[in-house]
């Protein structure tokens, strides 16, 4: 007999009222992320995304999700218009909508296929929701390692480095939290669909993941003593636009150390592009280095564009007095598509040439771990946007890291939500490897945050100033650090497979239903 569409399948809301609820959802899912933060509306944004996706058809997933995608990513990076002007704004955060939209289409078949294959209650209310969160994540992941690196900006799990559920990151990473926020959030709906309100048993996969969410501790990690760490924030002229002289960034670096000088401590930190000259090449500045490091009687961790033959890297340096410097480098992995490199320059180009000519340096990809040893203590490091990608800090706290330190230049987003946004990522990274986290800006905000987020000192925007903190030392690996690649790969690539078997299954099902007798 003719297979007939079973009340859970058919859409929950018409579609005008769905595309009305994904502009607003968009929004409500922006404010859960600072600087509003109010973090449960995470849960709200995504209930308003899922109710309307319920029943669609393949291009009725595409306009909801076009239109929620772009209501949130319009919104949350926005301050890329700070300098640049909508141009690139409208073209990043048009690729997210697209592929927001088209990754709304496997959710739409979820909730259109997994009923009709898995009528029952149970599947409904745990089968659905596992493979509806699992898609969900899935897009996060793609969308955040491609084209070219992708941009791992807006994770749902990331919206949370404030919130009582943030430690869960430290035992599934930050895609696992994002799971079982959709999770939850999905689970929710299908309790209040499937009607029996009054049966405690159809809300309980959606209790239980919940108080999971909140009762699991974060995983402990195990305590290495303290590492006194100066870190100084020159708010010197960093910025693109910024105008300057020659060394002006290295002298208000310079500058900002003065107060700090003097004072006992075993590292001292700058920011990314704390020093403007290529102290590889440049005598004199390898000079100032040098003193500097005799003076504070401690090894420096700084930053700058550097040279060797014809590749230029966006590279962290070592450097420690009346040693052959530098003792150590690190060159960042992920240079940022279209603000440190261009791909594909000829074809863009063609499209934007005077916008593409602004940037004229080319920064070439590192290989070197994202690691030092600093006299014996492990640090680990990420420059900049380097700190949005999962591989990047799992691969120091494996190669020993005891604390991180996260240097960047936030000059160009001056006055914006970026700074607070890849703060909230900072914060995320110490919960999720049980570590300490440095994280020294050129123009701030600057904070160094404990292994569970809390904040332990901090400087504000647009000052210059230093700090020296007692940093707490840890060893041990979070089960983040040692298994979130396998928990990306079977949440990712396990919901894929998935929803194809569904369909598989239920093109199945459909034929040998047509071809019983009467059919």
């Amino acid at each position: 007999m003719p297979d007939s569409s079973p009340a859970a399948t058919r859409p929950l809301i018409p579609l005008w009222l769905a595309l009305i609820g994904a502009v607003v959802g968009g929004a409500v899912l922006d404010a859960a992320f600072p600087d509003i933060g109010w973090w449960p509306l995470a849960f709200v944004g995504v209930a308003f995304a899922l109710v309307g996706l319920i029943g669609r058809s393949a291009w009725g997933a595409v306009a909801v999700g076009a239109v929620f995608g772009a209501s949130f990513y319009f919104i949350h990076i926005s301050w890329i218009t700070r300098y640049l002007g909508p141009l690139p704004w409208f073209g990043l955060a048009g690729i997210e909508t697209v592929f927001f939209a088209v990754g709304s289409i496997p959710i739409a078949l979820a909730y259109r296929w997994l009923p009709r294959l898995l009528p029952g209650d149970g599947a409904r209310l745990i089968a659905l929701p596992t493979l509806v969160a699992g898609l969900w994540t899935a897009r996060e992941l793609f969308m955040g390692s491609w084209p070219y690196t992708g941009f791992p900006w807006g994770r749902i799990g990331m919206s949370q480095s404030e919130s009582p559920l943030a430690h869960i990151a430290s035992w599934t990473g930050v895609t696992g939290l994002t799971f079982l926020m959709v999770f939850v959030t999905a689970a929710v709906i299908e309790w209040l669909r499937v009607g029996r309100l009054r049966d405690v048993r159809t809300v309980m996969p959606a209790v239980v993941v919940a108080l999971a969410l909140v009762a699991v501790p974060a995983f402990p990690t195990t305590d290495a003593g303290t590492y006194r760490v100066g870190s100084v924030q020159g708010n010197g002229p960093t910025g693109y636009f910024d105008p300057h002289e020659p060394y002006d960034v290295l002298r208000s670096q310079l500058a900002a150390t003065q107060p700090i000088i003097d004072e006992p401590m075993d590292l001292l930190v700058w920011p990314e592009g704390g020093i403007d000259a290529d102290p590889l090449s440049n005598a004199s500045v390898a000079d100032t280095l040098d003193r500097l490091s005799q003076r504070v009687d401690a090894p420096l961790l700084v930053n700058a564009a550097t040279q060797r033959g014809e590749d230029v890297y966006n590279t962290s340096m070592l450097w420690e007095a009346g040693a052959e410097n530098p003792v150590a480098i690190h060159d960042k992995s992920r240079p940022v598509p279209m603000g440190e490199y261009v791909p594909d320059r000829w074809f863009f180009e063609l499209i934007v040439p005077d916008l593409i000519g602004l940037i004229q340096r080319e920064y070439t990809p590192g290989t070197n771990a994202p690691f030092m040893d600093v006299s014996g203590v492990g640090v680990g490091l990420a420059i900049c946007f380097d700190v949005l990608y999962d591989d990047v800090i799992w691969a120091g706290a494996r190669d020993g890291a005891q604390l991180y330190v996260f240097q960047t230049n936030n000059a160009d987003f001056r006055d914006t939500d970026e700074n607070l946004q890849q703060l909230a990522f900072a914060r995320m990274r110490a919960i999720e490897t049980g570590r300490a986290v440095v994280n020294i800006s050129t123009v701030g905000t600057s904070q160094v945050i404990a292994p569970d987020g809390t904040e332990l000192d901090g400087l504000p925007a647009a000052e210059a100033g230093a700090m020296i903190t007692e940093v707490p030392l840890r060893t041990g690996l979070t089960p983040a650090v040692l298994v979130g690649g396998a928990v990306q790969v079977v949440i990712g690539w396990g919901s894929v497979l998935a929803l194809v078997a569904c369909g598989v299954a239920l093109a199945i099902k459909r034929r040998r239903s047509r071809s019983l007798p009467g059919a």
